[in-house]
C-alpha cells in the first residue's frame, strides 16, 4: 500500500465499514477501483471456492486498484472454508441430480465412496450416527431439504424426507443443535492460511464455525510467528458458538455474525435476537463486529434492493455493528458497485438517525462504559484513556481524535465508543493502517515512514487533517498516545491540542 500524502480528498463521513466479497462480477481493476470509491473497506476472499492461483491473481488486482487510491487503505480478508459437512455423489444413472418425495425413507451413509440415489447417499461427516439421535433434524442444500432422523446405525442414519425436493451432488448439510466434532481448521484451511494468507500478508482471517476459545488459540498456532499480526475474526455459525460466545469473545480480535449457517443451525426467528446480543457484547468488549449474509441479496439480479433489505442494513448499524458485508451482491451480482453505494448511503442514514437520538453525543459514551464497568471489572488504563479522549473531544468540540498507534490497540479502544469525531490513526505499519481502516468504526489511517518523536506524527496529522478539510489552524484536536517511564512501563496520555501550521511543541513545559 502506498503511503498517504497530502491531498484534497475529504475523509469519509461514513463511520460503518463495508466488506465486499471478491468474484468475477467485480475482480477487474476498473471495477475494484469503483468499489473502493463507493465505500469498500475490506476485500473478502472466500476460500470455499477457487484455488491459490486464482485468488492470488485477484489479490494482485485488488492491490493494483488500491494503489490508484493512495489515500485509502483497503484490507484483505481470507475467509476459511472451515469444517463443512457435504453430501456425496450419485450413481451415473441419476445424471447428477435426485428427486425426493415427502414421506419417503432415506439413508445417509458415512462411506463417502458410496454412489447414491433417491434411497441412500453419502455424507462427509464420519461421526454423524453418534452426533444425531432419533428426532433430530438434518438440513441439506441451505435448508431446502429437511430430514428427520428415525434410527442411528453404526455407519449410517435412517431418515424420513419431510418435503418434496430435487438436489444435486456435494450439497451442504447442517445439523441444528448438534456440536459438530470437527476441528475448526481442516487440512485445506491450514494450507490456505499458511501458504496463501501468511505468504501474501493478509490483514484478517475470518474463521468459519468457531465453537470455542480453544479454536482461536489453535488458529494462532497455525499462523505462527510470521502471521502473529494477522487479526482473527470469529464467525459464529451454530449453537455451540453461541453457547461459548463469552469465551470466544475474550480470545478473538473480532466477530462476524454469519447469519447464513446460523439461520440453519438455530430457528431463523431467533437470529435477530442473537445478532443483537452479540453486537452488544462486542461493543462492551471493544471487539469489532461484522454483520453478514443476504444483506442486499436481491441486488444480485435487481438494480435496487428491497425495503426490507435496506432496513436490515440500517438495523445492524442501529444495533451497533462496526461493519456490514456483501457476499454474492459483489462476487457474482449484476450490480456490484450499486450494492456498495446503497449500502454506504443506508449506513449514513442510520448513523444520522443515531445522532438525532443523542444530540450531545455523551449518552453513547457512558452507555458503553456502563456495559463494561461492574464491581468485578474496571476499565483498563488504555480504555480509560480512550473514553477520556472521546469525552474530551465532545467537551471542546474537537475536530479529530489523533491516535499515535504502533499496533492499533489504542485506536481500537477509542473506536469502541463509535465517536462522531473522526479517529485518525498515525502509524508506521501499513498492515496496522489496513486493520484500523478496515474494521474500526469512525476510523481512518495515515502511514508514515517518519519515526515517532519530537512531534513529527502530530505535525503530519495536522497537515493531513487540514488537507482533507477536517480542521483549520486554531481548531482543537485530541491526541492519544503512549510514553514509557524510566522503567520502560507504558503510560497513556490524552492531550488537547490547538491545530497549528507551526510546531505543536509537545515537550512538557514548567
Amino acid at each position: 500500500m502506498a503511503m498517504l500524502g497530502s491531498g484534497d480528498v475529504a475523509a469519509p463521513a461514513r463511520k460503518t465499514k463495508i466488506f465486499c466479497t471478491m468474484g468475477p462480477a467485480c475482480w477487474d481493476v476498473p471495477t475494484l477501483t469503483m468499489l473502493i470509491d463507493a465505500g469498500m473497506n475490506v476485500a473478502r476472499f472466500n476460500f470455499s471456492h477457487g484455488d491459490h492461483k486464482g485468488h492470488g491473481a485477484c489479490l494482485d488486482r485488488v492491490r493494483q486498484a488500491a494503489a490508484l487510491r493512495p489515500d485509502k487503505h483497503v484490507a484483505i480478508l481470507l475467509d476459511t472454508k472451515g469444517p463443512e459437512i457435504r453430501t456425496g455423489f450419485f450413481k451415473e444413472a441419476c445424471g447428477g441430480k435426485i428427486h425426493l418425495k415427502a414421506g419417503s425413507a432415506l439413508e445417509l451413509t458415512t462411506d463417502y465412496d458410496y454412489k447414491g440415489d433417491e434411497t441412500k447417499f453419502a455424507c462427509t461427516y464420519k461421526k454423524l450416527p453418534e452426533s444425531v439421535s432419533p428426532g433430530s433434524t438434518i438440513l441439506i442444500a441451505d435448508g431446502s431439504l429437511v430430514l428427520t432422523v428415525i434410527e442411528c446405525l453404526s455407519t449410517s442414519v435412517k431418515c424420513t424426507v419431510q418435503n418434496d425436493q430435487s438436489i444435486g451432488e456435494r450439497k451442504n448439510m447442517n445439523l441444528p443443535g448438534v456440536k459438530v466434532d470437527l476441528p475448526v481448521l481442516q487440512a485445506k484451511d491450514i494450507d490456505d492460511i499458511q501458504n496463501w494468507g501468511v505468504t501474501n500478508k493478509v490483514d484478517f482471517i475470518a474463521a468459519s464455525f468457531v465453537q470455542s476459545a480453544g479454536d482461536i488459540y489453535f488458529i494462532r498456532e497455525v499462523l505462527g510467528d510470521a502471521g502473529k499480526d494477522i487479526k482473527i475474526i470469529s464467525k459464529i455459525e451454530n449453537q455451540e458458538g453461541l453457547d461459548q460466545f463469552a469465551n470466544i469473545l475474550e480470545a478473538t480480535d473480532g466477530v462476524m455474525v454469519a447469519r447464513g449457517d446460523l439461520g440453519m443451525e438455530i430457528p431463523p426467528e431467533e437470529v435477530f435476537r442473537e445478532q443483537k446480543k452479540m453486537i452488544k457484547m462486542c461493543r462492551a468488549a471493544g471487539k469489532p463486529c461484522v454483520v453478514a449474509t443476504q444483506m442486499l441479496e436481491s441486488m444480485i439480479v435487481n438494480p435496487r434492493p428491497t425495503r426490507a433489505e435496506c432496513s436490515d442494513v440500517a438495523n445492524a448499524v442501529l444495533d451497533g455493528a462496526d461493519a456490514v458485508m456483501l457476499s454474492g451482491e459483489t462476487a457474482n451480482g449484476s450490480f456490484p458497485m450499486g450494492a456498495v453505494e446503497i449500502m454506504a448511503r443506508t449506513c449514513l442514514q442510520a448513523e444520522a438517525y443515531l445522532r438525532s437520538l443523542d444530540v450531545s453525543g455523551y449518552d453513547q459514551i457512558f452507555e458503553v462504559m456502563k456495559l463494561r464497568s461492574s464491581k468485578d471489572y474496571r476499565l483498563k488504563n488504555v480504555e480509560s484513556a480512550a473514553s477520556s479522549a472521546v469525552k474530551s473531544a465532545l467537551d471542546v468540540n474537537a475536530k479529530a481524535i489523533i491516535v499515535l498507534s504502533e499496533t492499533g490497540e489504542t485506536a481500537r479502544c477509542v473506536a469502541k465508543f463509535h465517536p462522531d469525531t473522526p479517529v485518525m490513526g498515525i502509524c508506521t505499519d501499513s498492515r496496522v493502517a489496513n486493520q484500523i481502516e478496515g474494521f474500526l468504526k469512525s476510523s481512518f489511517a495515515v502511514v508514515t515512514a517518519e519515526k515517532r518523536g519530537q512531534g513529527g506524527h502530530v505535525k503530519l496529522a495536522f497537515k493531513i487533517g487540514k488537507a482533507r478539510g477536517l480542521f483549520v489552524d486554531g481548531d482543537w484536536a485530541i491526541c492519544v498516545h503512549t510514553t514509557r517511564n524510566s522503567e520502560g512501563v507504558k503510560q497513556f496520555m490524552v492531550r488537547i491540542l490547538v491545530v497549528t501550521s507551526g510546531d505543536p511543541n509537545l515537550q512538557t513545559s514548567y
